[in-house]
């Protein structure tokens, strides 16, 4: 396995800003993404869940993924995948050409495919990729399907894929697919709650959402893990918890937490688009209260 990571220790899961008529805020992006990157961001990941993906048409996506890449000198990662492969891989081409420096792949979602099925489809993304790093994003709460070991040892050893966004929630699991993975294969958090567990068995970073307002302790925590301060790094850890807690509930699912802190910090985000939403009651109060504790 790696110890260096290949984009960096630190990547965000961008939210999309949209303007006050829901429309797509290009310029928004570009100031969010320049800001996170003086935040502690060494990567960005555009169009992923908490990108909103499913509900961007593939014009806004393309005008995302080129003005980001454009705008920044990190690397820009694009969520290419939808539940239709030979959508994903036309989008994979759009991706390519808008410069983005690698792809995010989640497995097939709703309609639950076979292991040879999610195989399939990752090795059609990766040949629209064109070369560029694939990361196979693992996250069976919102795809109804967890991707097995041997298809991801698979896909690694055969050159398709380079690591996995991992938000399994499975610790043990993630590291007995560490134990036999290739050189270089490189597991990212996919969930903030798990950054610091995953890096104890070999996570090289995280993806993730809190970075939005927190890029910079969630920097220091893995970088004081990194240097074998532990007990920093736990402290760290403790500090994020009501983050971890606030991003995402049954009430408020991810990103309408993160996009109503940003408004809260003056920085571009808007609402999100239905079906998410509208916001609960007293979010940007919660979210206010969060960021309060996090620096207070």
């Amino acid at each position: 396995m790696a110890t260096i990571a290949r984009f960096g220790a630190v990547g965000c899961a961008m939210v999309t800003p949209f303007d006050r008529d829901g429309a797509l805020d290009p310029d928004g992006a570009v100031t969010l993404a320049r800001w996170l990157c003086e935040h502690g961001t060494d990567f960005l990941v555009v169009t992923g869940t908490t990108g909103e993906a499913p509900v961007l048409s593939d014009a806004e996506k393309a005008d995302l993924w080129r003005v980001v890449a454009s705008a920044v000198t990190v690397p820009v990662l694009a969520g290419t995948s939808t539940a239709d492969t030979a959508h994903s891989v036309d989008l994979t081409r759009s991706a390519v050409a808008a410069g983005v420096a690698g792809i995010l792949a989640v497995t097939p979602y709703y309609s639950r495919p076979s292991q040879a099925g999610i195989e399939a489809h990752m090795r059609a993304v990766a040949a629209a990729a064109e070369g560029l790093p694939v990361l196979l994003y693992d996250i069976p709460v919102r795809t109804g399907r967890k991707v097995a070991p041997d298809v991801i040892l698979r896909l690694a050893s055969d050159g398709i894929i380079t690591g996995v966004k991992d938000a399994t929630a499975n610790p043990s699991g993630t590291a007995a697919l560490l134990a036999e993975a290739p050189a270089g294969f490189e597991i990212y958090s996919g969930n903030d709650a798990d950054t610091l567990p995953l890096l104890a068995i070999g996570a090289v970073g995280t993806i993730s959402v809190e970075s939005h307002w927190a890029g910079e302790e969630v920097a220091e925590m893995v970088n004081a893990f990194a240097k074998g301060d532990v007990e920093h790094a736990r402290q760290l850890n403790a500090r994020l918890v009501p983050s971890h807690r606030f991003q995402s509930s049954d009430e408020a699912p991810n990103p309408v937490p993160a996009k109503a802190m940003l408004r809260t910090l003056g920085l571009p985000g808007g609402r999100c688009r239905l079906p998410l939403g509208p916001d609960p009651e007293g979010i940007e109060d919660m979210a206010r209260a969060v960021f309060s504790r996090l620096r207070g």
